[in-house]
């Protein structure tokens, strides 16, 4: 089965005059969809890595997973149907620690030429693992085209000091390697990669709950209305800031306000979270949970879906679109954002969650002092009318994902001139 693709797009300007040059392929697609996939990945047990692979995985692909893991647990990055190549433990945050590691797999790559040679697309998620994957593909897969996966900016790529300025120039000769960029938020590609002159194609894949069945529909029972105000913070648990300012909130409402935390916690930040939940009055860290099926769970014994990051303020935190948004207001949890920033803007253009300016703590107080349950009904069925498609990837989103990678080989990178084109939508 042969479709038809418009890919190559290029945008420019000459004098008073705007140009279009659009490549006309015709993609095979059943050899598209039988694609071998070698991902090149930072953390096997990372939930957001294994969403991805079985993503790809029900978008037809065959993937071999060569990564590091952070998890203790081998179980944790065990994923059916799929080949992975653990490469070592390595640390969440140490991005120093972690380019030693990978400078100590550069040496031993002839070990995976039979898991990469043959590849039709090698996928790398995190700039040290692009290193690895690129020299990867000189070695055992040179027609093979790279796509980079860029969901998260660490700070040192993003600091005025000599080893930001280094890791950034180290970063520009990568990218000259790549043939198409993935990423998870607008304000990436319009903050950073645009003006960091990135020049290949670009495609947006925001962070969606994966959801295969077709048939299955999210529960979306409301716990009953408080008080006690249920806060749900889950997932990577990184801002010291918000859980002073949830403890804070919860101290201060006696009881009337209940906060509950789950997922991972990074630990360079909360080397002493027990301690201070312990000393926490209705303040509750339930521990990590599985995505996607404990998903209904968590979220509908919550009624407000925490959504608010300091940890890289004013950089990727500004800039990125978290899962949460999308698993709490999938389930009927109402998001709490900071306006300014891309959260509150996705939520601002779609009329839901609780938007606040700063300072934050005072109108969170305010906020709830006034709370009433007219209110939270109001807010729970805006976000109840949410389209699914705004906060759900399906069946054609995959299919739609592994067909971008296979004809990222007939997208070669723009001239300097040229604008990127963020989003290229194909059609089935």
């Amino acid at each position: 089965m042969f479709i038809k693709r418009y890919d190559n797009i290029r945008v420019g300007r000459e004098k008073d005059q705007t140009w279009v040059t659009i490549a006309t392929i015709n993609l095979d697609l059943d050899s598209a969809v039988a694609a071998k996939i070698a991902y090149f990945n930072h953390d096997l047990s990372d939930p957001a890595v294994q969403r991805r692979i079985r993503m790809l995985l029900a978008g037809g692909a065959a993937v071999t997973a060569i990564g590091f893991q952070r998890d203790s647990d081998p179980a944790a990055a065990a994923i059916d149907g799929i080949v992975s190549i653990d490469l070592g433990r390595t640390a969440d945050g140490m991005l120093l620690r972690r380019g030693l590691s990978v400078a100590g797999t550069l040496a031993r790559l002839g070990g995976l030429a039979e898991h990469v040679r043959g590849a039709d697309v090698i996928l790398a998620r995190n700039l040290e693992m692009l290193a690895l994957a690129i020299r990867a593909r000189k070695l055992h897969a040179p027609t093979a085209p790279v796509v980079y996966e860029c969901l998260d900016l660490h700070r040192m790529l993003l600091s005025k000091r000599l080893e930001g300025r280094l890791l950034r120039s180290l970063e520009t000769r990568l990218w000259r390697e790549v043939n198409l960029l993935l990423t998870s938020s607008p304000a990436f590609v319009h903050n950073y990669f645009i003006p960091r002159g990135f020049r290949s194609p670009i495609r947006l894949v925001e962070n969606k709950v994966l959801m295969l069945d077709k048939l299955h529909q999210p529960d979306r029972k409301r716990p009953p209305a408080g008080p006690p105000w249920r806060i749900g913070w889950f997932g990577i648990i990184r801002c010291r800031r918000s859980l002073d300012m949830l403890c804070s909130l919860a101290r201060g409402a006696a009881g009337k306000i209940e906060i509950i935390i789950r997922g991972r916690p990074t630990k360079v930040v909360f080397h002493d979270l027990d301690e201070i939940i312990a000393g926490s009055p209705h303040v509750h860290f339930a521990g990590p949970y599985h995505s996607p099926a404990d998903l209904p769970a968590i979220y509908g014994d919550a009624h407000f879906t925490w959504a608010i990051d300091y940890y890289e303020a004013g950089q990727n935190s500004t800039w990125l679109l978290p899962n949460r948004i999308y698993e709490g207001s999938l389930y009927g949890t109402v998001p709490i954002a900071l306006a300014g920033i891309e959260t509150g803007h996705w939520l601002a253009k779609r009329g839901a969650g609780v938007i606040l300016d700063e300072p934050v703590e005072q109108q969170l107080i305010d906020f709830f002092r006034y709370l009433n349950n007219k209110t939270y009904s109001k807010l729970a069925d805006q976000v109840e009318a949410l389209p699914r498609t705004d906060l759900v990837s399906g069946q054609a989103d995959c299919c739609a994902l592994v067909e971008a990678l296979c004809a990222a080989q007939y997208s070669a990178p723009l001239a300097s001139s040229d604008q990127t084109i963020p989003e290229i939508s194909l059609k089935h």
